[in-house]
């Protein structure tokens, strides 16, 4: 079998990655390297599969349809984790993430249904969701996000429902709920937290710390990314199924890793939804899937591998 991963350079594609060789598997990395964080973390990321004689890496944008035809060519399924991420960013700047997630998206599915690719696995975000109007979200629950990431991510959704229905393209939607692990990016709050809380440096929360947020461990979204390829259609949550305040995962944290870190505050960030919260009953129905870890052997986990990776 031979993959294409998207923003395969990335967090959560190099995991994906990482997986895909260790099962036997051909793997085309597309990543255009942008600078949103330092590119040389992201070399660092695929750095240990280029001995792989089933690693193929390509520098280059989701954007670029000449390319995307090229590096297609004999791919069966596509894992589509490239985009430009970041809420906060995103309302300082609209037009990128339109660019990137909505229009990069449609470029990429129009490549692949030429292609005649078996599958697109696409990630998506519980930014979708938005305004809460009950919790947790269910993926009936109304789609109404706060920040134009949100809505780049739901437009991308709705191109991968759209090709699935007309040009017979199968594809399935994850929506992911905040993402972390090993080779995290370092700008989400637990890299932040832990990094503070390593050093005894104090920690800014935005807000009163009152948001929740369910988080999700990294080994728990590769295991539905490679489910996805034989199961599943439409969309679903994948989620840690809980719910914590952003207070007391500061307070974990510090916890855990013994520091004597103090917790700062400060305004509250445009575009942050209040809190997100998964139902992941569809994706254990239709996917046979689950979430296996539990957020404090996460925090654990990831605790000592920044403690090794700063060593």
């Amino acid at each position: 079998m031979r993959a294409l991963v998207t923003g395969g350079a990335g967090f959560i594609g190099s995991h994906i990655i990482a997986r895909l060789l260790g099962e036997g598997h051909e793997v085309v990395c597309l990543d255009n390297f942008d600078p949103y964080y330092d590119p040389a973390v992201k070399r660092e990321n695929i750095a240990p599969f280029a001995s792989d004689m089933n690693f193929t890496p390509v520098e280059g944008d989701i954007r670029d349809s000449r390319l995307l035809a090229q590096v297609l060519e004999d791919v069966d399924y596509v894992f589509h984790e490239a985009a430009q991420a970041g809420v906060r960013i995103s309302v300082d700047d609209p037009i990128k993430p339109h660019e990137v997630n909505a229009t990069g998206t449609l470029t990429l599915l129009l490549a692949a249904r030429d292609a005649g690719v078996r599958k697109v696995i696409y990630a998506s975000s519980s930014s979708v969701y938005g305004t809460v109007k009950y919790l947790p979200f269910d993926e009936y629950h109304p789609t109404l996000p706060v920040s134009p990431y949100g809505v780049s991510k739901l437009m991308a959704e709705h191109y991968c429902r759209a090709f699935d229905d007309l040009y017979d393209l199968p594809t399935c939607s994850l929506r992911y709920f905040t993402v972390y692990g090993p080779r995290m990016r370092p700008d989400l709050a637990i890299s932040i937290f832990t990094r503070h809380a390593l050093k005894n440096e104090p920690i800014t929360i935005f807000g009163d710390g009152e948001k929740t947020r369910d988080f999700t461990y990294i080994d728990d979204i590769v295991d539905a990314n490679i489910i996805a390829m034989t199961k599943g259609k439409g969309v679903y949550n994948i989620g840690g199924g809980h719910r914590v305040s952003i207070q007391t995962l500061a307070e974990k944290i510090i916890e855990i890793t013994g520091s004597a870190s103090e917790t700062r505050y400060a305004e509250a960030v445009k575009g942050d939804a209040e809190h997100t919260f998964a139902g992941t009953e569809k994706a254990k129905r239709e996917l046979g899937w689950a979430p296996q870890t539990t957020l404090e052997e996460g925090l654990k986990r990831y605790t000592a591998w920044v403690s090794t990776s700063q060593s």
